[in-house]
């Protein structure tokens, strides 16, 4: 059986750069995950992946910047993966996005590039 997986891609200058509390930036990929799952909620991979409850999967990647998460954004429309992109206000620029629920083997190549979140 596949497994199934949510990645989570924060940027890494929230904290560093802008200095944002490290409460702010969870939230941020909490607010992330929350609306890819109620969007994707009827999907069988959703359903699947919240049927386990206890043994769900996530990685927390970092992106270095705005720019790079907006790149990877891009990439995961073209291929087709359905994901959210959090746009904080009123700051209004990206914070993180957070990918459907979706078997690992089919989507782990577009973060092959990231590292864990620190």
């Amino acid at each position: 059986m596949a497994t199934i997986v949510q990645y989570i891609v924060v940027r890494g200058d929230l904290t560093s750069a802008l200095k944002w509390p490290l409460g702010a930036v969870i939230a941020q990929a909490c607010h992330a995950s929350t609306v890819i799952m109620h969007l994707h909620k009827d999907d069988p991979h959703v359903l699947e992946y919240t049927s386990k409850l206890d043994s769900m999967h996530k990685i927390v990647l970092e992106a270095k910047n705005e720019e790079n998460l907006c790149t990877l954004a891009e990439t995961l429309h073209q291929n087709e993966v359905d994901f959210k992109l959090w746009i904080e206000q009123p700051e209004n620029f990206a914070t993180c996005l957070a990918t459907k629920p979706c078997p690992k083997q089919d989507i782990q190549r577009f973060f092959k590039n990231l590292k864990l979140l620190k």
